[in-house]
């Protein structure tokens, strides 16, 4: 990210157009040169009940606008590290929906990651309801193996349920499947969900370790981690509803008692200096159910953040 100051222009966060983190669009994805691309995927047909996660990725990209202006990097005190300097980030737009579409939705988001990674990019998507972790997953059956790190209220491990297989309470049990995921570990999970004990028990003999936030809290951040298989490739799944609706309101399916914010990037930024981060979505923020923006920043600022450690710890 480079300092605008030393061009002499301000940029605000209300000029311009709002690409995420003001970074440069690129529109044909077989020139990507970048470190980081980042992918909008605005589906959200999936959904059972309260839909307007299409409209996530551009309600992250104008919040992600509040930190992007001004200094090249963002510097932490706490760390004493800039974080993003010099990082080369890229917005590659949105993948195309087709109303009502899911296989020929899915199959777009996919060749959106494919494209990333054949460009040598982290892909960093943006949802969307939950179940477009499905094609993103997919996308890494020649980049594996990997080991997800699911963090979410609930577990969506349903297999089907009345012809269902592709929504947002299937992606992680449509992850478990794939030969080059070597396990998942479910963080955050409480309270009622599509799934039924009996995913919870299929999600445990198809090598998941399920944890809540209670148990989580009560363990420590350390031994959480220990928990998760260390010097291998991480895929981050994260549903904004994960964390606790104080926090983050926009979303279809608030669940309370969930997360707060430091919980969080201090978790991920464990796995980033435990492993390889290779690629992330976050999924589920609604911005119309929240009238103060709070979600949409708060995803903004746990993907800014995510990405800078990543490339700190690979630097």
């Amino acid at each position: 990210m480079s300092h605008g100051y030393e061009t002499g222009r301000l940029d605000l966060p209300f000029v311009g157009i709002a690409t995420f983190a003001k970074s440069p669009y690129v529109a044909d994805w077989s020139t990507i040169d970048a470190d980081v691309a980042v992918l909008g995927a605005p589906f959200d047909f999936g959904t059972q009940f309260r839909a307007g996660a299409r409209f996530g990725p551009r309600s992250i990209r104008e919040a992600s606008t509040l930190f992007s202006f001004g200094h090249a990097g963002a510097y932490d005190h706490e760390d004493d590290v800039t974080y993003l300097e010099g990082a080369r980030i890229v917005d590659m737009g949105d993948a195309d929906i087709i109303h009502t579409d899911t296989e020929s939705s899915h199959a777009n988001i996919e060749t959106g990651v494919r494209a990333a990674l054949a460009a040598g990019a982290l892909p960093v998507v943006m949802g969307g309801d939950h179940s477009v972790n499905i094609p993103c997953i997919r996308a890494f059956a020649d980049h594996g193996p990997v080991h997800v790190v699911q963090i979410d209220a609930h577990l969506d491990f349903v297999d089907e349920r009345h012809g269902v297989r592709y929504g947002h309470g299937n992606p992680m049990r449509r992850a478990a499947e794939q030969a080059h995921v070597t396990g998942i570990s479910h963080f955050g999970i409480r309270n009622v969900s599509s799934t039924a004990k009996e995913g919870y028990d299929a999600a445990r003999e198809m090598g998941g370790d399920i944890l809540s936030v209670r148990q989580i809290r009560k363990l420590g951040l350390d031994a959480t981690l220990a928990r998760i298989p260390s010097g291998v490739d991480y895929y981050i799944t994260l549903d904004i509803d994960a964390f606790d609706p104080s926090i983050a309101p926009g979303t279809g399916t608030p669940s309370h008692g969930g997360f707060l914010y430091y919980e969080v990037l201090e978790l991920l930024a464990g796995l980033a200096k435990r492993g390889r981060v290779v690629g992330m979505d976050l999924v589920e923020v609604a911005p119309d159910y929240d009238r103060t923006g709070t979600t949409s920043i708060l995803a903004a600022q746990v993907l800014l953040n995510v990405i800078g450690r990543t490339l700190h710890a690979r630097a």
